[in-house]
């Protein structure tokens, strides 16, 4: 190194200032003098004066005198629902072993329907029973004779609907239908008949009739019942009183869980989201037990859990530590926030204000269950203990008062609030099919009454089709069949001589549109109700003096016509508002937490698409166009 960049006795010139420099710093680190590390290793604090005036320089020491928590002692009680209840049915037994949603929204599956009240009833749901009969001859193939195929085939067959009876216009009317029919007829066989045979009795075998299985019943026996029983795990069908009630076009029903003293009766008055989760439930305090008490119920668990709290993080949130930095996974910057988006505001103040102040005490809730905590007392660093009480606890009426996952109690009372969790066996993600039925419920002002429009109906073959199509295809059949009858097509009234001018009673409407007139209510002469009408089937040149009804196609909307005698349909004007109301019916599929694929027919309601006119009109004056 050169002379001029060396110089002697450094330390006595440091100290005597002698000479001028200029000292440039471009990096600053460390410049181990040894190899040792156990000095640096022992991280010591040279200057602790700095660390207390920068504590001091940014607030530090302006803090609330509060400790961390360190450890925290729950008291905990869980429970079990253990009964259900269907609207108005019997008490039944539940657990979790399926879902919620599919004990609650099942709906039979129709396989007839009546087009007239003295009629027959026709045979739907095609698919399905072909399904069944082809699942039937694969169980026995190998063991019964290759005749009894045959034999089945002869016994439970589809038939082909004759196309000129107007009693098979809901099948004959449309091609596709009538054509799966024509198709399957002789060569398929029916498996839903076979089905219904075998749960009709206990001394019915599926051997009747088959005279190739004549003294075989115990090799079928066995087949037959696990037939039957895939064909009940296939659909989950109700077994008695659904849940659903048409005159709300929602499901009502209950559960309990067993307390130290009573039950704990939950309700669910208005459920038809399709997801079932603790806002759906009400406590009912007025029902100490669903039922009668049953003696053997589960008893309420109560544990007490010691652990650490953990703080509650999330991605971006801000860091308590000065020099330390976050990810730009949360842009706080740029959130926009309207002047009305309060909940938007309180989410922000969250994470920059309160993000550091929530700690996490985590335990395990049983599915199907009521957990409720009976108190949380927090010890933090300086072996102080808080009990901790709930943010929602006080007056359930309290108007001030707000939580979340609570339920509410039933009732005007001055009652405390409830404050368990409620878990319930409810599927995760329900895989919903394409509707099989679609039904509109519209207000019409101009005509003062409520329209239900069947948009989607579903076909005897099994498969949905548009309303509106299939109402002018059945429109277009019976015209067709009034042609065959009068041996020529239908002429209209031929006007009188010199008129201008015709009085026309009334306009017709679509055949997908079923009339909802307001009436009274029975025994009250103030409350309204819908009712179900009948539009007459008019046809120019028919000279029936007793036309026909117009029947609905949904099963939504023929409540009590598949009776005997035929009931009629009510639905209360409430629930239809001035939006209207969308109602669908679809399979459900969800798999549950022991593997199984759980399938069930389930109703949807939704908001409409506000008022419509029908056209319907009365009393009209129509020009005749003049006469050649």
């Amino acid at each position: 190194m050169a002379s001029s960049f060396r110089t002697a006795d450094l330390a006595a010139v440091v100290l005597g200032k002698s000479k001028p420099g200029i000292t440039i710093w471009n990096r600053l680190e460390g410049r181990p003098r040894t190899e040792a590390f156990d000095r640096a290793l022992r991280a010591e604090v040279r200057d602790p004066l700095w660390f207390l005036t920068r504590q001091w320089q940014m607030g530090e020491f302006r803090g609330d005198d509060a400790g961390s928590p360190i450890s925290v002692k729950v008291r905990l009680e869980t429970t079990k629902l253990q009964k259900y209840q269907a609207a108005d049915g019997p008490v039944e037994p539940f657990g979790n072993a399926i879902p919620l949603e599919a004990h609650a929204e099942r709906m039979p599956l129709r396989f007839s329907q009546r087009a007239r009240p003295d009629a027959e009833p026709h045979r739907i749901a095609l698919d399905i029973r072909l399904l069944m009969g082809r699942q039937w001859l694969k169980m026995i193939q190998g063991v019964a004779p290759p005749v009894a195929a045959q034999e089945f085939l002869t016994r439970y067959p589809v038939r082909e609907p004759e196309p000129t009876d107007p009693l098979n216009a809901p099948t004959c009317a449309h091609a596709d239908a009538w054509s799966n029919f024509a198709a399957a007829a002789g060569r398929r066989m029916d498996g839903a008949l076979l089905y219904f045979h075998l749960v009709g009795g206990a001394a019915n075998h599926a051997s009747d009739g088959i005279a190739s299985l004549t003294g075989m019943d115990a090799l079928i026996d066995p087949i037959a019942a696990r037939f039957v029983a895939w064909f009940e795990r296939l659909l989950y069908q109700p077994e008695g009183p659904g849940a659903w009630e048409s005159d709300r076009l929602e499901y009502r029903f209950a559960t309990s869980a067993p307390e130290a003293e009573g039950e704990k009766v939950l309700v669910a008055e208005q459920y038809f989201q399709g997801h079932l989760d603790w806002y759906g439930f009400d406590v009912d305090p007025r029902s100490g037990t669903l039922g009668e008490a049953d003696p053997k119920a589960e008893p309420p668990v109560r544990t007490t859990l010691t652990m650490l709290p953990t703080q509650a993080t999330f991605d971006g949130m801000p860091n308590t530590r000065w020099w330390r930095f976050e990810d730009g996974r949360t842009n706080f910057g740029d959130i926009k926030p309207d002047t009305t988006d309060l909940a938007k505001l309180l989410l922000i103040e969250f994470g920059l204000v309160y993000a550091n102040d929530w700690f996490v005490v985590p335990f395990t809730v049983p599915a199907a269950g009521i957990a409720s905590v009976r108190g949380i007392a927090v010890t933090n660093v300086f072996n102080e203990r808080t009990w901790i009480t709930a943010a929602g606890a006080g007056d359930d009426e309290d108007r001030q008062r707000w939580a979340m996952f609570l339920l509410s109690t039933q009732g005007d009372a001055r009652t405390p609030a409830d404050l368990s969790l409620v878990i319930p066996p409810a599927a995760q993600k329900v895989l919903e099919g394409d509707p099989l039925e679609e039904v509109l419920l519209m207000r019409d002002e101009m005509a003062n009454m409520v329209w239900g429009i069947e948009r989607t109906v579903p076909m005897p073959s099994g498969e949905p089709k548009d309303g509106r199509e299939a109402a002018y295809q059945t429109r277009d059949f019976h015209e067709r069949e009034l042609e065959r009858v009068l041996g020529a097509p239908p002429q209209p009234v031929a006007p009188a001589a010199g008129a201008k001018i015709r009085y026309k009673v009334m306009s017709s409407v679509p055949e997908n549109w079923i009339p909802m007139i307001p009436v009274h209510k029975e025994g009250d002469n103030r409350e309204v109700q819908l009712q179900r009408a009948a539009m007459l089937r008019i046809m120019e040149g028919d000279t029936d003096p007793t036309p026909e009804p117009v029947r609905p196609r949904t099963s939504l909307l023929r409540e009590g016509l598949e009776s005997v005698p035929q009931l009629g349909y009510r639905l209360h004007e409430e629930e239809v508002p001035r939006a209207g109301v969308r109602v669908t019916q679809s399979f459900q599929r969800t798999r549950w937490s022991g593997g199984r694929a759980w399938v069930w027919l389930g109703v949807r309601k939704q908001t409409g698409r506000g008022e419509g006119s029908s056209g319907l009109t009365f009393d009209q004056i129509v020009d005749i166009p003049p006469q050649p």
